[in-house]
């Protein structure tokens, strides 16, 4: 989960929304990324998509373990069902409660770790970002 903090403060710094992402295949890291949305003008850049953009094509996600600092939406838990993703392991998701019950109706484990970290990232930027914030999780 550090990387994947990591990874949300490289977004903050870069302008962008401080969400990571990180996939790990037997112990290691295959795949990282944060959300670049305002950065690249692109809508569907979540964290989770650009750590698995970045991961590659890997064969069988059966595999894998997906970690992120903000439960997934339903974009990206599509993506985690869609590729049989196993297991995700969040930060936290009172900032934003995402598409939990999707993903567990698929067979999907959910480790929600609650981390104050996360939270503390997501208050602040909401705090001084809400218009973007709102446009992220499609409530403009």
């Amino acid at each position: 989960m550090k990387t994947a903090i990591d990874e949300a403060k490289s977004g903050l710094r870069e302008g962008g929304i401080p969400i990571g992402s990180v996939l790990v295949k037997d112990g290691k890291i295959i795949g990282r990324g944060h959300n670049k949305r305002v950065q690249e003008n692109n809508p569907i850049m979540h964290a989770e998509i650009n750590c698995l953009h970045n991961a590659g094509r890997i064969g069988r996600y059966c595999e894998t373990i997906l970690y992120s600092t903000l439960m997934p939406c339903y974009l990206c838990a599509g993506a985690v069902v869609q590729f049989g993703i196993r297991k995700v392991i969040v930060g936290e998701s009172e900032t934003f409660a995402g598409a939990k019950e999707f993903m567990e109706s698929h067979g999907v484990k959910i480790i929600d770790l609650n981390l104050d970290e996360c939270k503390q990232l997501m208050k602040d930027f909401i705090r001084k970002n809400p218009e973007l914030w709102n446009e992220d999780i499609g409530e403009l």
